[in-house]
């Protein structure tokens, strides 16, 4: 049954693309949303269901196996919810029904490359699908032509392959060393002590490879680029779940439960962390556009997860796990609320679109929702795996790292409340050329992120006793 995540969408990928697609685009959008929607409430009442593993052998060597365990169970979720807001957003952003059904079969085939990436269980398929949904997402990049999101695509697109060197130099080094690809072969290996520094040296460049799939400092040149020229849907689409699923959810899982590395590689990863959060919250003070704000926001709060992942004690595991979705929520919303003031004024720029004051009630709340979320401030959900992230910081002494983490949340909150107040509350002359009203779509998105941060925020003493969070 884990596989229908993979191959549901696959099939309907393949009628969709059938003869007689003028008929399909039609109803292209309704099937896709469907399928998003019931992996959602596939993923919420899990433990009703008899799933059952798959399992494949091609060989001796490769075999194909899924798994699913309650880490999967979160980040299938959180990639429904995310894609789903995506497609709506295309639907209100994207013109004409020729880009918009080829938008669809694009993100059908990141979304299949998400899927399997946090469904396999060796390192090779692992690789494999991160390449899918980065293949699928770099013509995704450009579907407007625009040629400000050509140059960011081409950034991503000349560092990823360097990522990818890396990967699978370090993939040749697991054979040689472990003489597996599966992620209990290379666990055991590491258990052995055999070939330790060969295996040592083959995660370092596994390292290298995901901080550039990242976008973390000093990585992070194609991030800004990327997420604000990018078409609005894809913009939520990068900045929500696929550069998170393609690098920090490979990044969690390897240094988490089949790496085992000590000392240093745990310093690595935790200094790379703090860098990002300090270095790129100081830059987006320096924003005028706010989706380079939110872009440069996002490097700052993966930075979060990636310090969180260094700390490798059991309890930060779980707070980047929850900051992984909240994170995936919050930024999401965030660029929902950019695509409203774009779709309505034609720019992201505060110097053009100041002073809104109560024209986009919506708008203006569902901004505080998530900006607050962001910035963990209770009762919203962002508090609480800051809240945790922190708390474990200092329970492993590593007081230097959880202050910083800490004061680095007033940066947050600083710089977002300064765009908040540009953009809706400063008193100004000037009034923005209206282009047109916010589609319903993009105002249900709005309201519907916005629920799930304070849903999440409030309910989050339930939700931490639930089967879901039991992760260890």
């Amino acid at each position: 049954m884990v596989s229908l995540f993979i191959l549901a969408p696959f099939i309907l990928l393949l009628v969709l693309n059938l003869p007689f697609k003028f008929l399909n685009a039609r109803i292209a959008f309704w099937l896709s949303a469907a399928l998003f929607l019931i992996q959602v409430l596939l993923a919420l009442i899990h433990s009703w269901l008899p799933w059952s593993n798959y399992s494949v052998s091609l060989g001796q060597f490769f075999k194909f196996k899924l798994s699913l365990d309650p880490l999967a169970l979160i980040m299938l979720l959180t990639i429904g919810i995310v894609v789903f807001v995506s497609i709506l957003v295309a639907k209100s952003t994207i013109t004409t029904e020729k880009r918009n059904f080829n938008f669809i079969n694009l993100l059908l085939v990141s979304f299949i490359g998400m899927n399997a990436t946090v469904l396999v269980t060796d390192i090779f398929s692992l690789y494999v699908f991160v390449e899918i949904t980065a293949v699928a997402v770099f013509v995704l990049m450009a579907i407007e032509k625009n040629r400000f999101a050509i140059e960011g695509t081409f950034k991503y697109l000349v560092l990823s392959m360097v990522a990818s060197v890396f990967i699978l130099t370090s993939i040749a080094f697991f054979i040689l060393a472990a003489g597996e690809i599966s992620f209990a072969g290379i666990h055991n290996a590491f258990l052995a002590n055999s070939n330790i520094i060969f295996l040592n040296f083959a995660a370092g460049l596994f390292l290298c490879g995901l901080f550039i799939k990242c976008g973390v400092v000093p990585f992070h040149g194609w991030v800004p680029d990327a997420y604000s020229e990018a078409q609005s849907a894809v913009s939520v689409l990068l900045a929500g779940i696929v550069t998170k699923i393609t690098g920090i959810y490979v990044l969690m899982r390897l240094f988490s439960s089949v790496f085992v590395l000590k000392g240093t590689f745990g310093n690595v990863i935790m200094l790379i962390g703090i860098i990002s959060i300090v270095f790129a919250a100081l830059a987006a003070f320096r924003q005028d556009n706010i989706k380079r704000m939110l872009s440069y926001s996002s490097i700052s709060q993966v930075g979060y997860i990636i310090l969180a992942i260094g700390c490798q004690t059991p309890l930060a595991i779980l707070g980047a796990v929850l900051h992984f979705f909240n994170h995936a929520i919050s930024k999401s919303l965030l660029f929902v609320n950019a695509a409203s003031l774009e779709k309505k004024f034609g720019s992201t720029d505060m110097s053009i679109i100041t002073g809104l004051g109560n024209q986009l009630p919506v708008t203006n709340a569902t901004s505080l929702v998530g900006l607050l979320s962001t910035a963990g401030i209770p009762p919203l959900s962002g508090f609480w795996s800051k809240l945790i992230i922190i708390i474990a910081l200092f329970n492993a002494r590593r007081f230097v790292y959880g202050w910083i983490a800490l004061l680095a949340s007033v940066l947050t909150l600083a710089y977002f409340l300064f765009m908040e107040r540009n953009v809706f509350f400063i008193k100004t002359e000037v009034v923005p050329e209206d282009k047109g009203g916010i589609p319903f779509s993009l105002k249900f998105c709005e309201v519907l992120l916005a629920a799930i941060t304070i849903g999440v925020g409030l309910g989050f003493p339930f939700i931490l006793n639930s089967q879901i969070l039991q992760l260890h």
